[in-house]
């Protein structure tokens, strides 16, 4: 039964670096720009966004469809950024062990 005490407790170990891991992604933040940085969005490592930033100029209602565009464009492009982040910080607690194809921690 030894084996089976040092298997539960590696996956305690291993519980615990993902519980730390998911702590270090809140604190993960990432920005995304459109319009050559005329709109910037900042969101967290849980995909919160935080912070949105629009260029003055931009405020004239006639362009309202492309602000919306490019909020759209730049909040996309920050969790595009989180999420390989967060791929990067995983694949170094998992030392490379590929994991089956949706499986998130």
């Amino acid at each position: 039964m030894k084996n089976f005490s040092d298997l539960m407790k590696q996956a305690q170990q291993l519980q615990q670096k993902f519980s730390e891991a998911q702590e270090r992604l809140t604190q993960v933040e990432a920005e995304g720009q459109s319009g050559g940085g005329m709109v910037r969005v900042t969101i967290n490592g849980k995909g919160v966004a935080k912070r949105v930033q629009i260029d003055p100029t931009l405020a004239d209602p006639k362009e309202i469809g492309m602000l919306e565009d490019l909020l759209l464009a730049a909040i996309n492009d920050a969790k595009a950024k989180v999420d390989a982040k967060s791929a990067e910080e995983m694949q170094k607690l998992t030392g490379g062990l590929p994991l089956p194809p949706g499986f998130k921690l």
